[in-house]
């Protein structure tokens, strides 16, 4: 089976460590699925390169032009996410937030997600915990454990070596998510409405327990 990776990436200039920081992770989750015995095929939405579309977009009642729609259905098709973002004000880029909220809302919903994020400084690496990590789970997305961020020291010197074991460790988390057995979303889930779950059919009368509390 052939494994569908699409790689976000919010940088602004051109050549972008953001970018630099996407192509690495993106080449180690291709390695790490492959070594798990299945195929994967990579693809890049540069938002850059959207900017215009998406205000377009948020402006016109959120009509999505032909490029935002194409974007969203790559997102919502595809088997995890890597979603890399600059840190602007100590969070993600406007850029980036402008396209997470022309998504669906259940677009990601239980999708395997890697998030990381580029800066100047390691003073702002707590932007995958404080802010990227709350915006996926309000998404309901499958965010893996290792976040990565690079601060511009790290893409060279003695920072790159532990980069590189954070890229490793991110992009084999993110494969066995992918590769593992029942990673398809939501779909699977018993729907709302059809009976619920056995714990859901199980609970008693709140009158009842009342009841049984006067005894």
């Amino acid at each position: 089976m052939t494994r569908r990776i699409v790689v976000l990436t919010a940088g602004l200039s051109q050549p972008s460590s953001t970018r630099l920081l996407a192509d690495r992770l993106a080449d180690a989750v291709a390695t790490q699925v492959s070594a798990r015995g299945e195929a994967a095929t990579v693809e890049v939405l540069e938002l850059r390169e959207l900017a215009h579309d998406l205000a377009t977009t948020m402006t016109t009642g959120g009509m999505p032009t032909p490029a935002v729609e194409a974007a969203r259905e790559l997102v919502a098709g595809a088997d995890a996410l890597v979603a890399v973002t600059p840190v602007f004000a100590a969070s993600y880029s406007g850029l980036f937030k402008m396209f997470i909220d022309v998504l669906d809302p259940e677009a990601l919903a239980g999708t395997p997600v890697l998030v990381a994020a580029t800066a100047g400084t390691a003073r702002h690496q707590l932007v995958l915990d404080h802010a990227m990590r709350p915006l996926f789970a309000y998404l309901r997305a499958a965010v893996v454990p290792t976040g990565v961020f690079a601060a511009t020291d790290d893409f060279g010197g003695a920072g790159s070596d532990e980069l590189g074991a954070r890229i490793r460790r991110a992009a084999g988390e993110l494969a066995t998510a992918v590769v593992a057995a029942g990673v398809v979303g939501l779909a699977s889930e018993e729907p709302a409405g059809r009976g619920g779950s056995a714990a859901q059919q199980d609970v008693p009368d709140f009158e009842d327990l009342l009841a049984g509390l006067g005894q």
